[in-house]
């Protein structure tokens, strides 16, 4: 499991950002340089064709190893998937609550 610290100044979020954008990139098959260009108000679910809901599974599996948190059946919301920005924020949340 290769977890981040808890994010609480700048360069932590800006891990965050980073382990994030790689993570979506290695999870969708995109490039990440496409995943790099993501800004809060870039479109997922519903906007990238490679995020389909089988591939939701994979990406919030993959993000509970990653970054060491745990994701709930209730915690999943289409909010939360449909922009880069809500991912970003529910994923900084998570760590926070460690």
């Amino acid at each position: 499991m290769n977890t981040i610290p808890t994010i609480q100044n700048e360069a932590g979020a800006t891990v965050l950002d980073s382990e994030l954008k790689g993570l979506i990139a290695d999870v969708l098959g995109l490039d990440p340089a496409q995943a790099a260009t993501f800004g809060p108000d870039s479109g997922l679910f519903g906007h990238l064709p490679e995020l389909d809901s089988m591939a939701v599974a994979g990406l919030l599996t993959e993000m509970e190893d990653r970054l060491g948190i745990v994701i709930e059946d209730d915690d999943v919301s289409g909010e939360m998937l449909e922009t880069y920005g809500g991912l970003f924020a529910f994923a900084k949340a998570k760590l926070a609550d460690r």
